[in-house]
């Protein structure tokens, strides 16, 4: 009996795993998180999510675009403004991020006892 292949993300060639790349990665879930009460501005982010750095956020926010999570939009003023707001397919995923959100809230203090624990073994 031949050995029963691998579906979907753990196939090396599945599109989904650049998705996937994308969606775990802490700054994602973070700008999803600061984007869901409606549109804002660059800056508004860079000073709303702290530590993350302007290239940070910019190639984060390119991602979540093409990616049709966020869409971008650039009003005509002087200076010109950019706005950045979530998507309808990016609202979909609120559910999930708010639930790993909440998650890590509700867990950071089991967490941290286990670190400890495995730290002092080391």
């Amino acid at each position: 009996m031949a050995a029963r292949r691998p579906e979907g993300p753990f196939v090396a060639t599945c599109p989904t795993r650049e998705l996937l790349d994308q969606l775990a990665d802490k700054w994602s879930v973070l700008l999803l998180l600061a984007l869901s009460d409606g549109p804002v501005r660059f800056n508004a982010l860079k000073r709303k999510v702290e530590g993350i750095t302007q290239k940070m956020l910019g190639q984060t926010l390119r991602r979540l675009e093409r990616n049709g999570l966020v869409e971008r939009r650039v009003f005509a003023t002087v200076p010109v403004t950019v706005e950045y707001e979530v998507t309808p397919l990016g609202r979909s995923l609120y559910g999930v991020v708010d639930a790993l959100r909440n998650w890590s809230i509700d867990n950071i203090g089991v967490v941290k006892k286990a670190r400890e624990r495995f730290d002092s073994t080391r």
